[in-house]
């Protein structure tokens, strides 16, 4: 286990990722909202989860056939623009509080994707070599 990625910048990153996807949920699903919207933050907070176990039990260096950051900036983006588009609707048609709230969540969850696409591109350099692909010396 990787304690010092709980500590890092991007594990809290992670961690506030999960618990407000997770809260987005329980809003959705407790306001009896539209399927679509607990869908989406049901998929964000179990994909959340999975990545950051993939970071804390190290498991992104044993699993070399996918360059992981590059797969956790696809997620990101993508899950950005689908809670932007999610959101937006769940706070225009905003049947009740629940769905508001939920809305607003997505909101808050959005820019942290985007905060996790800022760091993970800082720590991705491309014209770095790596691993055994580099060229001699």
């Amino acid at each position: 286990v990787d304690r010092t990625f709980l500590r890092s910048p991007r594990g809290s990153l992670k961690i506030s990722r999960t618990l407000v996807a997770l809260a987005a949920l329980i809003c959705f699903v407790a306001s009896g909202a539209h399927e679509a919207y607990a869908a989406l933050a049901g998929m964000e907070t179990g994909i959340s989860v999975l990545f950051l176990l993939l970071y804390l039990l190290k498991l992104d260096a044993r699993m070399r056939f996918l360059f992981w950051p590059l797969a956790d900036i696809f997620n990101s983006v993508i899950a950005a623009l689908f809670l932007l588009v999610v959101s937006l609707f769940a706070i225009i048609i905003k049947t009740n509080k629940g769905t508001l709230a939920g809305g607003v969540l997505g909101l808050v969850l959005l820019v942290l994707c985007l905060v996790d696409v800022i760091l993970l591109c800082k720590k991705i350099s491309l014209d770095k070599a790596r691993g055994r692909s580099a060229p001699a010396k």
